[in-house]
C-alpha cells in the first residue's frame, strides 16, 4: 500500500507501562488519554496521560481492587465525561476522574468478567437515554441506565436449555431517535446477535464460524448503516445493515486480513467508511469500504435484499511483536489514534492524508 497519496501510519509517541493494558481511550474534548488494565499484583489500574508534543505526561494513577478490562465515555455528558468500566469481577463502575476515590455508580453486573462495554446517548451525539451495555463471560448481555438503581433495563441471556457462550464484544447502534436502538453482541462460538431494545426481541442472528472478537457499527447515532465484525482467525466481515432480507438477513463482504486474531475494529469518527483493525501479530490495518452501485435489489419473490460492497486496504503497519488489543481514535482530531499492546506499551499514532481518501 504505497503511493504519494496513501495515508501513512506514524508512531508519534511510545510509552512503556509497568502493567498489562487491556483498553485505552481518548478523553473527549482534550489532549488526554486513559490506559486501563491489570497490575502485576492483581489489582486494577487507570492511568491518565496528557499529550505534550512528542511525550506523554502521567497526570494521575488510580488503583482499584480488581483488574479493569474495558471502559467507555459513551453514556456521559461532555460536561461530566464520566468513565464507565467493567472489571474482572463482573462489576460495572462509573468514575468521576476528578474525584476517583468512590464510583458515582456501581453495580455487580455479572457473575464473571465483563469482557466488553459500550455507551450511548452521551457526549452530545445521538438521541435517547444514557445507557451502557456490558457483555460477560457468564453468557449474558445487559443494558444499564445509570439513573436507575441496580437492575438492568434489558437482560439478554441464553434461553432455558441453551448453553451459555462467552460474550466477547458488544456495541450499540441505530440510536437515531428517542425510541430506537439496538445492541449487537459477538460470542466465542462465532454467533452474532442483534437485539432490538425497542421491541425487546432478537432481531437477527448469524454465525461467522469463528470467535467474534470485536463488533462495531460505523456510527451509533444514525439509522443502521454498516457493521464490522472481526474474528479469532484473521477474518473480518462487513454487513450492510440498511436492508434486512426476511430469510437471508444482511448482505456482507468478508476479508481475510491476516493469519492472526483481529482483536479490534474502530471506525474513523470523521469518516464512517474508513476503519482500522488491530491484530494479534502487532499490526494495524487501515481499510476503506466502497459501496456498490446499488445497495439493494429485489429477489425472485420481490423481497428487498442488500448488496454488499467491497473493501480495500489503504495501509498497514507492524508496531509490536505482541497483539494490539485496544484501539481508539480521537473524536476531536482527525487521524489521531491510541493503541495498547501486550508488550506493555501504549502508542499514540498519527494517520496522515485521511482527507485525500
Amino acid at each position: 500500500a504505497a503511493g504519494p497519496d496513501r495515508p501513512q501510519v506514524v508512531s508519534h509517541v511510545q510509552q512503556a507501562l509497568s502493567y498489562t493494558v487491556f483498553d485505552c481511550k481518548w478523553v473527549p474534548r482534550s489532549a488526554r488519554l486513559l490506559c486501563l488494565g491489570s497490575a502485576a499484583r492483581g489489582t486494577g489500574l487507570v492511568q491518565l496521560y496528557e499529550l505534550h508534543g512528542a511525550r506523554l505526561e502521567l497526570l494521575r494513577e488510580i488503583e482499584k481492587p480488581k483488574p479493569i478490562k474495558c471502559g467507555t465515555f459513551g453514556a456521559t455528558s461532555l460536561q461530566q465525561r464520566y468513565l464507565a468500566t467493567g472489571d474482572f469481577d463482573g462489576n460495572l463502575n462509573i468514575w468521576n476522574l476528578e474525584a476517583p476515590e468512590i464510583p458515582v455508580y456501581s453495580v455487580k453486573g455479572h457473575k464473571e468478567i465483563i469482557n466488553s462495554i459500550d455507551g450511548v446517548g452521551g457526549l452530545g451525539i445521538g438521541e435517547g437515554a444514557p445507557e451502557i451495555v456490558t457483555g460477560s463471560r457468564d453468557g449474558t448481555v445487559k443494558v444499564w441506565d445509570p439513573r436507575q438503581n441496580d437492575t438492568p433495563v434489558a437482560n439478554m441471556e441464553p434461553v432455558h436449555g441453551e448453553s451459555k457462550r462467552d460474550c466477547w464484544t458488544v456495541a450499540f447502534g441505530n440510536a437515531y431517535n428517542q425510541e430506537e436502538r439496538v445492541v449487537c453482541a459477538g460470542y466465542d462460538n462465532g454467533d452474532i446477535k442483534l437485539f432490538d431494545l425497542r421491541t425487546m426481541s432478537l432481531r437477527w442472528e448469524t454465525n461467522i464460524k469463528n470467535g467474534v472478537c470485536s463488533v462495531e457499527f460505523d456510527r451509533k447515532d444514525i439509522n443502521m448503516n454498516k457493521l464490522v465484525a472481526t474474528s479469532l482467525e484473521g477474518k473480518f466481515h462487513v454487513f450492510d445493515m440498511r436492508t434486512q432480507h426476511p430469510t437471508k438477513g444482511f448482505a456482507s463482504v468478508s476479508e481475510k486480513a491476516q493469519k492472526s486474531t483481529i482483536w479490534q475494529v474502530r471506525h474513523l469518527p470523521q469518516n464512517r467508511d474508513i476503519f482500522m483493525t488491530s491484530g494479534g501479530s502487532g499490526s494495524l490495518h487501515l481499510w476503506k469500504y466502497e459501496y456498490p452501485a446499488q445497495r439493494s435489489k429485489k429477489d425472485s419473490e420481490g423481497s428487498e435484499m442488500g448488496v454488499a460492497g467491497s473493501v480495500s486496504l489503504l495501509q498497514n503497519v507492524t508496531l509490536s511483536t505482541q497483539p494490539i488489543s485496544s484501539l481508539d481514535w480521537s473524536p476531536d482530531k482527525k487521524g489521531l489514534c491510541v493503541c495498547g499492546a501486550f508488550d506493555q506499551t501504549v502508542r499514540v499514532l498519527i494517520v496522515t492524508k485521511l482527507n485525500k481518501i
